[in-house]
């Protein structure tokens, strides 16, 4: 493809996979371990911390949730990674993150290739943890990926751009799309324009999994992406049809 119509970006938890009994569970397991069995956040608590749009980073949250309940407790970062990690990853990709279901197909990425839109991905994720689900359970092939490893936090837009980057379609004039589950991805989009203001920029939000509950609780999970930038929000990634991102850019 050597024109593109557009280019969209996704996240990856809560977005292509749904992380609610992954990597939520080993941020609630690892906040129950340090607190010794008295402090267990929900799923609720750990949206609003990651409404803060500074939390993006798991590990990161899990410490500040243990820091909010007692900030006396003493946490050895890299030890807490190693625990997170043991409960998530296990050995050999056999612990939480075997219990992720898939959120999109791969026939939904052809059909967005098929539309010349051109398409990537922007994640938080360790690049072994997004490559397990985008090549060996999806099955693309070479996705164009910025990881955990490869750029600044979100949102910073750093990794944001490196992706758009990294596409032969890209132009400084193509339209761009960034689809994301939290509020730190929605300002992602709000730095990267302050960078690149000449570019025509959407924020998706989409609810993960755990927040589409059908009541108020939903509502506020989607009004919160509104507030902090989101042009639109959807129930799930294949909401995202090609003629819904055409229409956008």
């Amino acid at each position: 493809m050597t024109m593109a119509k557009g280019i969209v970006i996704f996240d990856i938890d809560g977005v292509i996979r749904d992380v609610s009994q992954s990597y939520r569970r080993a941020i609630a397991d690892t906040v129950e371990h340090y607190t010794q069995g008295e402090y267990r956040p929900s799923n609720g608590e750990i949206d609003s911390l990651k409404a803060e749009a500074i939390w993006n980073n798991d590990w990161k949250a899990s410490q500040e949730l243990i820091r909010r309940w007692d900030e006396t407790i003493p946490v050895n970062f890299k030890e807490l990674v190693a625990f997170f990690q043991r409960k998530y990853r296990g050995h050999n990709f056999d612990g939480y993150i075997n219990d992720e279901p898939l959120l999109v197909t791969k026939a939904y990425f052809e059909s967005l290739t098929a539309a010349d839109i051109a398409w990537g991905f922007f994640s938080g994720a360790m690049r072994g943890s997004a490559e397990h689900v985008l090549k060996g359970r999806l099955g693309l092939e070479n996705p164009v990926l910025i990881a955990m490893e490869d750029a600044p936090e979100k949102p910073d837009p750093k990794g944001l751009l490196a992706a758009i980057a990294q596409l032969e379609a890209a132009s400084a004039q193509t339209p761009v799309a960034y689809v994301g589950d939290t509020a730190a991805d929605m300002r992602t989009i709000t730095n990267a324009i302050s960078q690149q203001p000449q570019r025509r920029w959407r924020a998706i939000g989409v609810i993960p999994p755990h927040a589409q509950t059908g009541d108020d609780k939903e509502y506020m999970y989607a009004s919160n992406l509104q507030d902090v930038g989101a042009n639109i929000v959807l129930p799930g990634v294949q909401e995202l049809l090609p003629e819904v991102l055409l229409q956008l850019f």
